[in-house]
C-alpha cells in the first residue's frame, strides 16, 4: 500500500470528530481490555442508521457504549437501541456514556446475556439494523437470525471481518479467520441481500435484506 493511501485512510478513519461522552467510552473500552471500534467505523454505523431511518436497532456486543452512541447519533429521536452483551459491568459503563451523550433512558434496551440465547426472543421483522459486533465464531449464526429479526430493506452490519489482515492472508489461519471467510461468501452469494464490503477500521461487512 501507498504512503498516500495509507495517509488517505487514516483522514478518513478520523474526519467525523468524536466528543467527550465518546472519549470517555473509548477510554473506559480500553481499561476494560475491550476492542471499540474505529471513529471511521462509528461514522459508517451513524451514517447506516441515519439513511435507514432507523427506529429500532438490534446491537451485539455492547461494549463500553462507543458503537451504541453512534447508532444513537443516526437513529431517529424516538429510536430505541436494544443492545445485548454477555458483560452487565460493560454495560453500566454504556448506560453512563449514553446519559452524558444526553440520550434519555428509554433510548435504550440494555439485555444482559449470550446472544444466540437473547436474539430467538426478540420480534420479527422488528428491526432497521442489526450491528453485529460479538463472537467471531456465531458470526454465521447472528446472519441467520438476522434476516428474521430484519424487516425488507433493513441492514445487517458486521464488525471486524478483516480480521487484522489474516482474512485475505493465504497462510493456515485459526478457526475463527475461516468462519469468517464462510461469513463474506454466505452473504456475497445471497439472493436475499445486496451486499457491500466498506474497508473501515477492522473491515465493515454490510448487507441490505431484500
Amino acid at each position: 500500500m501507498t504512503g498516500n493511501r495509507q495517509t488517505s485512510w487514516a483522514f478518513a478513519d478520523a474526519f467525523v470528530a468524536e466528543d467527550e461522552a465518546l472519549r470517555w467510552a473509548r477510554d473506559r473500552a480500553r481499561e476494560a481490555g475491550l476492542r471499540s471500534v474505529s471513529p471511521g467505523t462509528g461514522a459508517a454505523l451513524r451514517l447506516l442508521a441515519a439513511s435507514v431511518d432507523a427506529k429500532a436497532v438490534a446491537e451485539i456486543g455492547t461494549g463500553c457504549g462507543v458503537s451504541g452512541i453512534h447508532l444513537l447519533h443516526g437513529m431517529r429521536p424516538d429510536g430505541v437501541l436494544t443492545t445485548v452483551d454477555l458483560e452487565p459491568e460493560h454495560q453500566q459503563f454504556a448506560r453512563q456514556a449514553f446519559r452524558v451523550c444526553g440520550f434519555a433512558s428509554n433510548r435504550a434496551r440494555f439485555i444482559p446475556g449470550r446472544a444466540l440465547d437473547v436474539l430467538p426472543r426478540l420480534a420479527d421483522a422488528g428491526y432497521d439494523l442489526v450491528f453485529c459486533d460479538g463472537d467471531r465464531l456465531e458470526y454465521l449464526d447472528y446472519l441467520a437470525e438476522s434476516l428474521r429479526l430484519l424487516r425488507p430493506g433493513g441492514l445487517v452490519v458486521f464488525e471486524g471481518v478483516f480480521a487484522n489482515g489474516r482474512t485475505v492472508d493465504s497462510g493456515p489461519q485459526p478457526t475463527e479467520v475461516l468462519r469468517l471467510r464462510e461469513l463474506l461468501r454466505t452473504v456475497r452469494e445471497s439472493q436475499d441481500l445486496v451486499p457491500s464490503l466498506l474497508p473501515v477500521g477492522d473491515g465493515l461487512l454490510c448487507a441490505v435484506k431484500r
